[in-house]
């Protein structure tokens, strides 16, 4: 074999085991990556996920969905696909179990979902969402947490609108599957959330552990030209959503 031969050989040779240990390293990059996910999720592989429906607020059909809410629970079962688990799609009002045996992902808020409620009553019982003044001209609730408050905008106030959303984890006890919180002021922050919590929950875990249960607030902006695309994080309520309010005394 020639001198030019066998370098070409070394050659082919170096670039094989470079592109093999690239390719290994990619490999082990993606695996823990989705290790780290399935870990924040709670969603082991083989293991089960509850997706909750909400019923949209302004629809007489109890049954009716709307189409961002239909969107983002797509977007959550490609999740837990991608996680190697099951997920089971049930209406907020046909739920029937406790929590902590599965992962949960609650969407919309009290209005048109009673396991929202359900879960705001007994885990998050700072917030609410009352019923906006009637010199609001809408019917979109108010966000409450603690003594701040978070209020619809309309195209009015801010061009395309504004719209916050809850995002919140709920766990039970150490080892317990959590349960995800997503409860927007309309269909669009729902969707909107729902992304948020897909893109950031690697800054989630680092903020409040793979345990920790958190609250925040998220705002979307200008949802009339950018739907659900353009949402940023406006606060961190976690001590002021999981505080029970004082009862007013008496006069």
């Amino acid at each position: 074999m020639t001198d030019g031969v066998l370098n070409v050989v070394l050659g082919l040779v170096a670039s094989a085991i470079s592109a093999g240990l690239g390719w290994l390293a990619q490999s082990l990059r993606r695996r823990r990556r989705l290790e780290r996910e399935r870990a924040f999720f709670g969603l082991p592989v083989g293991g089960e996920a509850l997706l909750v429906v909400n019923r949209q607020a302004s629809a007489t059909d109890a049954r009716s969905v709307a189409r961002d809410d239909v969107y983002a629970l797509m977007e959550l079962a490609a999740l837990v696909r991608e996680c190697g688990a099951r997920a089971t799609l049930t209406g907020h009002d046909e739920v029937r179990q406790g929590l902590g045996d599965k992962t949960e992902f609650c969407v919309g808020g009290p209005v048109g979902n009673k396991r929202t409620a359900a879960h705001l009553e007994s885990w998050l019982p700072g917030v609410a969402f009352v019923s906006p003044p009637e010199e609001a001209g809408h019917p979109v609730h108010t966000l409450l947490v603690g003594a701040r408050e978070f209020r619809f905008l309309t195209s009015r106030e801010e061009p395309g609108q504004r719209a916050h959303a809850l995002l919140a984890r709920v766990h039970l006890r150490e080892g317990s599957r959590p349960v995800f919180l997503i409860a927007g002021q309309t269909a669009v922050s729902n969707h909107a959330a729902a992304r948020y919590l897909l893109a950031h929950h690697r800054e989630l875990a680092r903020r409040h552990g793979r345990d920790g249960a958190f609250a925040v607030v998220l705002r979307v902006v200008n949802a009339r030209a950018y739907g659900p695309d353009v949402v940023e994080f406006e606060a961190d309520v976690t001590a002021a959503a999981t505080t029970r309010p004082q009862p007013v005394a008496a006069g």
